[in-house]
């Protein structure tokens, strides 16, 4: 599921939020923060994963100190990534806007001997 993140428009600042909206969906607080919490984790995999393959387009095989110290391509990579809202807070927009598919997981069975 890639999304494009930088084209969403995203508060890239913790908000207060009302608690009650969060489990209307599951009626379990804790169950939502673990939904969340996982989502945010996939988020951030994918967007280190995807800066991660674009700063392979910098690497060369021999380096002028100029080069080290000045990549200006480089640097600006870096703070479009560093803008960008944190996972957490991308996670939370996805869930109010029922963009996360999540199930309930099977409950274990009990042996009964």
């Amino acid at each position: 599921m890639k999304t494009d993140y930088q084209k969403d428009k995203i508060e890239k600042n913790a908000i207060t939020r009302n608690i009650r909206e969060f489990d209307t969906d599951t009626d379990n607080i804790y169950e939502t923060v673990a939904i969340l919490s996982k989502r945010a984790n996939q988020i951030s995999t994918e967007l280190k994963d995807e800066m991660r393959t674009k700063m392979q387009e910098f690497n060369t095989t021999t380096d002028s100190l100029d080069e080290i110290f000045e990549n200006r391509d480089q640097i600006e990579l870096a703070k479009t990534y560093e803008q960008m809202p944190k996972p957490a807070l991308l996670a939370i927009h996805e869930f109010e806007n029922k963009e996360i598919y999540y199930r309930e997981g099977e409950e274990p069975k009990e042996d009964k001997e």
